[in-house]
Parts: structure tokens; C-alpha cells; sequence
């Protein structure tokens, strides 16, 4: 087996054990952040509501985050239906989506072994496997801040301005995310 094809199978391996290690048992979670999951519910029933991150689908009272992760369990719930998994699947796939980030930013500095243990430290995390198993922002912050760093590490290598604008629409997007917290990002 060639190198490549091995380099290949032990990504696939590691983020279909991610995947296994963040959905299985993900209801045990119940209706994780109460908060969020009725925001989630109203954006199924309601677009407006979806838009806004609205915590009931009348669209009176939004919650106290912007609503880039509501979308996401909004989404879910009108494709699934309400339950606990469909809330709590999109910060599943955020998980294994930024392992697999992770993997791909570590490689273009580090190689193929250094991506594996980087993507294999952060699945494994405690911490890490905490928060990709409930509903609040975080998951899709985490999956945000690491697509941001991976268009750091494109534009250095490259010396193109488009992984520069990539830069800037993550950053936007981790504003909508969460707010403020990825302000830290652009003073660092």
C-alpha cells in the first residue's frame, strides 16, 4: 500500500471513529441547553423564526446568541423532526468537520502523521467531546475558528489574496456565530 493510500485510510479511520465516538448515544444528552432547543423547534416551525434565532416561532423574543448555530439545529429539526438527536446532530458533524480541518491545516505544515495526531487530540479531548455532544455555539465557533486558521496557513504558503478574503469571511462567520468571541483572533 502506497503511502498516500495509507495516509488516506488512517484519515478515513479517524473521522469515521469521530463520528462514532460523537453520535453514538447522542440523546443520552436529552434536550441538552433547553434554551436552544426551543429556539431550534420554533425555527422549524417558522422561517422568520429560523432567520432570527428566534426563541418562539412568533418571532417575539430572540435568544441571547446570534443565530448561525440555531440555523444549523433549525435545519435539522424540519428535516428530521423534534427530537434530541436532530438538535444535537449538526454539533456532532461540526465535530468531525473540524477534525477533519484540523487535519488538513497541521498536513500543509507538518505532514500527514502530525495532521492524524492533531485531529486525534482534539477528537479525543474531553472537553472537546463535551461540547461537540451539546447544543450550544461553540461546536460551529470551534469548526469556524479552525477554517479561518486553515486559510492562514493556505495564504502563507501561497501568497494569494483569495485565502486572505477566506480569512475574513470566517472571521464573519464566527461573529455570527458567537458574537464577540472570536475578536481575539484578529488582535492576537
Amino acid at each position: 500500500m502506497t503511502r498516500i493510500r495509507a495516509n488516506r485510510l488512517a484519515l478515513a479511520l479517524l473521522l469515521l471513529g469521530t463520528a462514532l465516538l460523537y453520535l453514538i448515544g447522542l440523546s443520552r444528552s436529552g434536550w441538552a441547553n433547553p434554551y436552544y432547543s426551543a429556539a431550534a423547534q420554533a425555527a422549524s416551525q417558522s422561517w422568520k423564526a429560523l432567520l432570527f434565532g428566534s426563541l418562539d416561532s412568533a418571532n417575539f423574543i430572540t435568544v441571547d446568541k446570534t443565530p448561525a448555530s440555531l440555523w444549523l439545529m433549525g435545519l435539522s429539526v424540519r428535516v428530521f423532526g423534534l427530537s434530541s438527536f436532530a438538535i444535537l446532530l449538526p454539533q456532532a458533524l461540526c465535530g468531525v468537520g473540524a477534525v477533519a480541518m484540523l487535519y488538513a491545516t497541521v498536513k500543509r505544515w507538518a505532514g500527514a502523521n502530525a495532521g492524524l495526531i492533531a485531529g486525534t487530540v482534539l477528537a479525543l479531548t474531553p472537553v472537546a467531546v463535551l461540547m461537540f455532544r451539546f447544543n450550544n455555539p461553540d461546536a460551529l465557533l470551534v469548526l469556524l475558528l479552525i477554517a479561518g486558521a486553515y486559510g492562514v496557513t493556505r495564504a502563507i504558503q501561497s501568497g494569494q489574496t483569495r485565502w486572505l478574503a477566506q480569512i475574513g469571511r470566517e472571521s464573519c462567520r464566527e461573529r455570527v456565530c458567537k458574537m464577540g468571541r472570536s475578536r481575539w483572533l484578529l488582535y492576537e
